[in-house]
């Protein structure tokens, strides 16, 4: 931790880490969802029928679930610093080809690809909690995750003009190419200017970087039981693709793609046996436990706040241009409404977890959401344009602050696990994302909202379970010797 005042205008020290950070998440937003505000002229395009435009958002947000876990547990081995860099680097590939895609099967396949690039929230937030200390954390995780969001917004205003400052059929194309272009140049800024840790800290690395580590038997069972439905939504977007869906996998392919899922949940039981199998042979140290129930609270949170906005913004586009009749540049930018309220709201609920403690927080900030959510199900084209882009940014003010305070809570668990314990935080958004854009594809908008709204209840329950962080964390160092993190 460096001690110097948090200060947002400064571009030194702890805060150029911040910003170099956020910049680097913002970009990895940007090249996620540069389909989004483009949607109407990539289905004229490619002549996509309104099925494969719903499937197209589906593989968007699956990839990302397995994809947060590896890039989590790679983070805490590796260091943030190489991780994120060679992230933007290698998913640049992918967005150009979807940018050149002609057909919606290679469409299909980059966007799936691209999902990966999602993963890299999950690096900022170990980088992030390296540098700030606890009470100033929750703040800082915000503004990281705030800023970076709003990359969607940046694009869903941005990119439709852009493609029209291009021109012609292809001006979508050469659009979505620049934000490769970006996600490109950025890697190699963010490796010449960043750090793991401040000058004279320790990295702390888990023990293995095959599973999470827990501390007691009865989390290692719940482990298992937390990973099961990020199976069941890979699960369900091969359904959804197979002939029973979309037909753009084959019945003996999604047969297959089902026994691998079935296949890799075994192995991964093993290895989380294979690290964790010491604790049924002597019990943890209680200086250095954790409660994994921490970590399942947080999981359900955002599966209900960062998976229904991943949806959202995924939809929100085309639900104005359908219920209000609206052109693609004006759909794309009265949607945008939504995530600009990433601006304020995330480092907004990352500060009142710092003001007011973790739990309470976020326990308000849930209630709102639910009752967000039902007020969006309720728009209709009988409502003034003005009303509902209110609903949906007061929405979005309640979904974006309760992120920031899940986010303010997850370094505070066990330091050495945060790349791991944000990475599947970070996956169960991504569920809930594919959960809810599957239920898309079969309800209206309406009840699409109304879904929502009840998982947030769901998770408003499960919250009551949850501790509010205090004490300390304990972490050995290198030399054996054990260093006391405050989370208060």
């Amino acid at each position: 931790m460096t001690s110097e005042k948090f200060n947002v205008f400064s571009f030194s020290g702890k805060m150029k880490i911040l910003h170099l950070s956020w910049i680097a998440f913002f970009i990895t937003f940007v090249v996620w969802f540069n389909h989004a505000p483009l949607l109407m002229a990539i289905a004229d395009s490619l002549g996509l029928t309104p099925s494969e435009i719903k499937t197209l958002l589906i593989l968007n947000v699956a990839l990302t679930i397995p994809a947060r876990v590896v890039i989590g547990m790679l983070t805490d081995r590796f260091g943030p610093r190489i991780v994120y860099s060679s992230l933007l680097a290698v998913c640049a590939i992918p967005c150009f080809m979807f940018a050149f895609a002609d057909s919606f099967v290679q469409a299909a396949v980059a966007r799936f690809m691209l999902g990966f690039i999602g993963a890299g929230f999950v690096i900022g937030i170990r980088m992030v909690s390296e540098w700030f200390p606890a009470n100033e954390l929750g703040t800082a995780e915000g503004i990281y995750g705030g800023w970076g969001n709003f990359g969607s917004a940046a694009a869903a205003f941005s990119l439709p003009a852009v493609a029209l400052w291009f021109g012609g059929e292809d001006g979508w194309r050469y659009a979505i190419a620049v934000t490769g272009a970006m996600s490109l140049l950025f890697s190699v800024v963010y490796y010449m200017n960043v750090s793991d840790t401040p000058k004279g800290s320790t990295y702390f690395k888990p023990k293995n970087i095959g599973a999470m580590e827990v501390t007691s038997k009865g989390d290692f069972f719940f482990l298992l039981i937390m990973k099961v439905p990020m199976y069941a939504a890979l699960a369900l977007l091969t359904w959804k693709l197979s002939p029973n869906g979309v037909s753009l996998l084959s019945e003996t392919t999604a047969l297959l793609c089902y026994v691998g899922l079935a296949l890799l949940f075994v192995y991964e039981v093993s290895h989380v046996w294979k690290v964790n199998k010491e604790i049924f042979e002597k019990p943890v140290p209680e200086i250095h436990q954790y409660k994994f129930k921490q970590v399942a609270v947080l999981n359900v949170l955002y599966f209900a706040t960062f998976g229904s906005e991943l949806a959202v913004v995924s939809m929100l586009p085309l639900f104005f241009a359908e219920t209000f009749t609206l052109d693609p540049v004006m759909a794309g930018m009265v949607a945008s409404a939504y995530a600009f309220m990433n601006l304020m709201s995330r480092p907004g609920g990352g500060w009142l977890s710092d003001k007011f403690g973790r739990k309470s927080t976020l326990l308000i900030l849930t209630a709102g959401l639910a009752v967000g959510y039902f007020i969006m199900s309720l728009v209709d084209s009988s409502w003034p344009l003005w009303l509902a882009v209110v609903a949906a940014m007061a929405c979005s003010f309640f979904v974006q602050s309760g992120e920031g305070a899940v986010f303010a809570a997850v370094p505070l668990i066990k330091r050495r696990l945060t790349g791991q314990i944000a990475g599947m935080t970070g996956a169960y958004g991504n569920v809930g994302a594919v959960t809810y854009l599957t239920v898309l594809s079969f309800v209206d908008y309406s009840v699409f909202f109304m879904v929502i709204a009840a998982t947030a209840v769901v998770g408003f329950i499960t919250l009551l379970f949850m501790e509010e962080p205090k004490g300390h964390i304990a972490e050995v160092r290198e030399d054996g010797s054990v260093e006391m993190i405050s989370v208060n």
